[in-house]
């Protein structure tokens, strides 16, 4: 296990190529998408626990993760997050391996997260903006996804 997580961390550092492994490929991918999210999480200064619950039920949800699946991804792409320095390492395994819908799915979780405590904060949607780019995202379909998430998150207030 330890070996398969060390083997995940170093899949994502630059000029590293996957190996043939659709398993391995499928589990970099996780990492990337789980990365992104924790940086959106921190964007504001903060992890509070709506955000965390919100990364790690989506994490169970995109992936079909069990609990245990989910804690383990969410504290390697907290460690991650944490002594990376760029987003390119992360949306470009994604850019290879997802087509566009795909992309824009992905995105969408992203303001999911970011709209968890209730609202995206200036540095939130900053950060975000960015990382559409990177996933070069049409600007209707980001927009797109950013209303949907927002939305979602309206519904979901207590009243």
């Amino acid at each position: 296990m330890l070996r398969l997580l060390t083997d995940l961390f170093d899949s994502l550092t630059p000029g590293r190529a996957d190996s043939g492994d659709p398993a391995r490929r499928g589990h970099t991918l996780e990492l990337a998408t789980a990365v992104l999210m924790i940086e959106v999480i921190r964007a504001d200064g903060t992890i509070g626990p709506d955000e965390q619950d919100v990364v790690m039920q989506a994490l169970g949800r995109q992936f079909s993760l069990s609990p245990r699946e989910q804690a383990d991804l969410f504290a390697l792409a907290h460690q991650k997050s944490e002594h990376s320095h760029d987003l390119y390492s992360f949306t470009a395994r994604l850019n290879e391996a997802l087509d566009e819908g795909e992309r824009v799915r992905v995105f969408e979780m992203l303001w999911t997260v970011a709209y968890a405590d209730g609202r995206a904060d200036a540095h939130e949607a900053h950060l975000l903006r960015r990382i559409g780019d990177l996933l070069h995202l049409r600007h209707a379909d980001a927009i797109g996804a950013r209303l949907k998430a927002e939305e979602k998150a309206s519904r979901q207030k207590p009243a």
